[in-house]
């Protein structure tokens, strides 16, 4: 069954390597604002950022969070995995720090950003998986993810499924 995915990243430094995953043709994603968009989007302040994420997330069956340096703990991204998981989606994370971005660069491991929100007095991260490809080679990550989002995607449907919050 094709999924449609809504794809949560820090878009500043993760954009390059965010676009590699969301490539890959696997399942239908979200189009992403064009910096130009987002500068406009930005400008009509919190509501509007908020109203874009929601209308972007229609639709959409996962949350599949990049998990670059920086992510965990950033503003919207938080709200992201609460709407999703609030709407029943499935969730899960994938660190990205190990696929080169374009300066052919990659970075620090990041923290879990589903660590820090709970569901009752769960934190999700005792819930939600998240994936961390083995790998220091960027082209054997992209290969890794490539081969097992399909299977991480229904997982993380089953368990959004299966768990009653």
């Amino acid at each position: 069954m094709a999924r449609q995915a809504f794809y949560s990243f820090h878009y500043k430094p993760d954009n390059w390597r965010a676009s590699q995953v969301r490539t890959m043709g696997l399942l239908e994603g979200n189009k992403p604002a064009a910096d130009n968009d987002w500068e406009t989007i930005e400008k009509g302040g919190d509501k509007a950022i908020q109203e874009w994420i929601d209308n972007q997330m229609k639709g959409r069956s996962v949350l599949i969070v990049l998990i670059g340096e920086n992510t965990a703990g950033r503003k919207w991204i938080n709200y992201e995995i609460i709407k999703a998981w609030n709407d029943k989606k499935g969730v899960l994370g994938i660190h990205i720090h190990n696929l080169k971005d374009s300066k052919n660069n990659q970075c620090n491991k990041g923290s879990n950003p589903f660590t820090n929100i709970k569901v009752g007095d769960k934190p999700l991260d005792e819930i939600v998986k998240t994936y961390d490809p083995s790998y220091t080679t960027s082209t054997y990550v992209y290969s890794h993810i490539k081969e097992n989002l399909s299977d991480w995607i229904e997982t993380a449907i089953e368990i959004r499924n299966k768990y009653k919050q």
